[in-house]
């Protein structure tokens, strides 16, 4: 009653929650190891990967395993990745990876579309700045077809969006038993009445967690 007589405002709606993990969280910031990084940059097609990360974004994806995709957006063109399978805990992570994006090209009509889906994202091999990459990710049959996603994307100023996406993961073997990872993928967000689609290239290499460190 007394809240009709005097207007009280109604309460905002909370913020969805985004996803943390290992200390990392939206807002935050991590650093690399600043030596192994220097080590491992000459063979790599990224010519100087930062070593220190402000978090801008999160990505959060269900994987068709049962497992969990979580992605950390960075200020530097870059996402940390982590993998889990069978839980949300850090004895659950499978891999974790530091991705650098390479490329973007709008892709602007349905014909467009079908050709990345069909026959541009999943290739046998991919070249990549004079580099060869192999596919990871092959069926039994003959065709080997992009395995889809949905991310969604919690911003720092509590916006959310969801994404459809396309990937193929690609190799290519470096010194000491190490390899490049390279992701081709077909992304697809619907605004209003419209697709607005892309296809994202994206190079990557393994992270240790114990590389990591915490900023808070």
């Amino acid at each position: 009653m007394f809240s009709k007589l005097f207007g009280s405002k109604p309460a905002k709606p909370s913020r969805p929650e985004s996803p943390q993990i290992m200390g990392l969280y939206l807002g935050g910031s991590f650093e690399l190891d600043e030596l192994k990084l220097k080590l491992i940059t000459p063979e790599l097609t990224i010519e100087k990967p930062a070593s220190h990360h402000l978090i801008q974004a999160v990505g959060e994806a269900h994987l068709d395993s049962g497992g969990k995709m979580l992605r950390f957006y960075t200020d530097d063109d870059a996402f940390l990745q982590i993998i889990l399978d069978g839980g949300d805990t850090e004895n659950h992570i499978t891999d974790v990876k530091l991705w650098y994006f390479y490329d973007t090209q709008t892709i602007g009509n349905d014909s467009q579309w079908t050709q990345a889906l069909n026959h541009t994202i999943s290739t046998p091999t991919y070249q990549v700045d004079g580099n060869e990459f192999t596919r990871v990710w092959n069926a039994v049959g003959e065709v080997s077809p992009p395995v889809a996603v949905t991310e969604k994307t919690f911003e720092e100023d509590g916006d959310t969006s969801e994404t459809d996406q396309f990937m193929m993961l690609y190799e290519r073997p470096l010194d000491d038993d190490r390899t490049e990872s390279l992701l081709v993928v077909g992304e697809e967000k619907i605004i209003g009445n419209n697709a607005d689609r892309c296809l994202v290239i994206s190079t990557g290499f393994d992270i240790q967690p114990a590389d990591i460190r915490i900023n808070g």
